[in-house]
């Protein structure tokens, strides 16, 4: 999943995670223009860990990860899986699937990349002694269960059995059960593969390389990555990439905590691309950016989160209910962000299938009714909301609490987290107990990636559920839209998950997201996929 900065949520995320969102915030770079031996320059946020493609579930991580890896698949504008690195994917029965890979890829040091890197990769994510948050989308894969006996119980294999080498360019996977969407997953971060020289002696994938991974995508590392004191992530084209390269030779991510800061380096030419627009900057950057401030359809939610598995304060559901028709969604949309967002009214996205309008009723604004409801349920007197300060949420978050406050009679406290990866690292650690703000992008385009890697139980351990919410029925909806034996099919079981969702609202769905961007004259071609994830093979200088 990708958790968003504001921006995943695959991930988020997300673990999103969605879409969760954090944008950068070194203070001004300096720098000029992006001309010759310059680098194209893009903000972000400081990334929540090293670079482990299967612990990568976050939206900062992943835009790094996808600059210097090049996935199985990807998705046209229709939202179509398209192979990529992979030559064919066919199965008979969505149970067993045969990916051949294309010839040519290797590499950043040169080796060849053979099935034998999936499998190794795929095998480490899965195993619960590595620790892996994308741990869970290895699940349907047969032998999963044999590396995650739980807690406390000892791992006995290193492999999946349902993982199996057919030759140099060619590997066979075998699901649990059928699975009509396997496929489309496998565009995600989590199914990138690994180079032999990414473990160490002990099998653990080393510090060493997850400072500066070796991939085989657009971009190479050029030294490694400090997490903690480095500003920027320094990348250089890999000129034996296979296929169309990008046409400029250095990409550079500038790490910031503030979007206000990373926007007004961008109005300065010191900055070349920003995806994550704070509100405060929408209508200069329509007026001063003109063709070169982007405002497109997004395929993010953005909720307010609870931490239901330990934190009682928020277990009566009626309590929850109260609080989502407390919060003004069209004043927000429509003021706080200069229209750059929809009111949410669902879990699932409009530009997916299964959006169902007007499906969560407790969404639509009601002030009366959520008081009554808020004291007739003994709410809270007191409620705190977290957000990540270096995303564009400051205003948002704030109306949220005037909203609580105004509505509910209540006394709400606005926590600010310096960086979005301090707000994740305490609710892994489950030592923030109040409200948060949390966002998904997704992962590959199906409903069902808005609902398993968020709400399930095993994205409690494996996922990005941070709300430490379970629910049987649930999880079995989702098995049974696994198991049709298309898509299409498979919706009408996740419609209905959803609706369960609806009815225990674990998150609130706030808003759905719109991108917001603008890049500066040195570059032009700026375009920002599904994935939300700049396509840099498009990107050129313009000067």
């Amino acid at each position: 999943m990708r958790v968003t900065k504001g921006a995943r949520i695959t991930a988020g995320a997300a673990l999103l995670a969605l879409a969760l969102a954090a944008c950068g915030g070194a203070t001004s770079t300096g720098g000029g223009t992006a001309g010759a031996g310059q680098p194209v320059r893009m903000e972000l946020g400081e990334p929540q860990k090293l670079f482990y493609p299967g612990d990568t579930t976050e939206s900062e991580g992943s835009e790094v990860l996808a600059a210097v890896f090049a996935p199985l698949v990807s998705y046209d504008e229709n939202k179509q899986v398209v192979e990529d690195v992979a030559e064919s994917i066919e199965s008979r029965d969505n149970r067993v699937w045969t990916i051949k890979i294309k010839p040519g890829y290797t590499w950043h040091n040169g080796d060849k990349l053979t099935a034998q890197n999936y499998v190794d990769a795929w095998n480490y994510a899965a195993n619960q002694d590595n620790a892996q948050g994308a741990n869970g989308f290895f699940s349907r894969i047969e032998g999963w269960a044999d590396l995650n006996p739980g807690e406390g119980q000892v791992v006995s294999t290193k492999e999946m059995k349902g993982l199996k080498v057919v030759d140099e360019t060619t590997f066979k996977v075998t699901l649990s059960t059928p699975f009509s969407q396997f496929k489309t997953m496998l565009g995600y971060t989590a199914f990138y593969p690994l180079p032999e020289g990414a473990f160490g002696p002990d099998g653990k994938i080393t510090e060493e390389y997850a400072k500066q991974p070796i991939g085989q995508g657009y971009f190479r590392f050029e030294k490694p990555y400090n997490k903690g004191t480095d500003q920027t992530i320094d990348l250089v084209r890999y000129d034996k990439f296979p296929g169309a390269k990008p046409k400029f030779d250095r990409l550079q991510f500038v790490l910031y905590t503030s979007s206000e800061t990373a926007f007004n380096d961008l109005a300065a030419g010191n900055l070349d691309i920003h995806d994550s627009l704070p509100p405060s900057a929408i209508a200069r950057a329509k007026s001063e950016f003109g063709e070169r401030y982007m405002d497109e359809a997004d395929a993010g939610v953005g909720y307010i989160g609870f931490p239901i598995q330990y934190n009682k304060t928020y277990a009566n559901v009626k309590v929850r209910e109260a609080i989502s028709m407390a919060i003004d969604r069209k004043t927000i949309a429509e003021t706080v962000f200069s229209g750059t967002r929809a009111p949410a009214d669902d879990f699932i996205n409009p530009l997916l299938e299964g959006y169902r309008p007007g499906a969560c009723a407790v969404c639509v604004y009601d002030p009366v009714k959520a008081r009554a409801q808020y004291t007739a349920n003994n709410g809270p007197a007191t409620l705190e909301l977290g957000y990540n300060s270096d995303g564009p949420h400051k205003e948002w978050i704030e109306a949220v609490a005037n909203s609580l406050r105004a509505n509910l009679g209540v006394k709400v406290t606005v926590r600010s987290f310096e960086k979005f990866a301090t707000i994740l690292d305490e609710l892994d650690k489950k030592t923030y107990g109040g409200m948060f703000r949390m966002g998904w992008a997704i992962d590959y385009p199906s409903a069902e990636n808005y609902l398993t890697p968020v709400f399930s139980t095993v994205a409690i351990k494996t996922g990005s559920n941070y709300a430490g919410w379970s629910n049987k029925e649930f999880d079995d909806l989702l098995a049974k839209g696994d198991s049709a034996p298309t898509q299409r099919e498979g919706l009408k079981y996740y419609q209905k998950a959803d609706d369960i969702l609806i009815r225990e609202l674990p998150y609130i769905p706030v808003y759905f997201y719109r991108t917001n961007a603008a890049f500066s004259q040195n570059v032009k071609g700026v375009k920002i996929n599904l994935l939300n994830q700049v396509e840099w093979e498009k990107v050129e200088k313009a000067v």
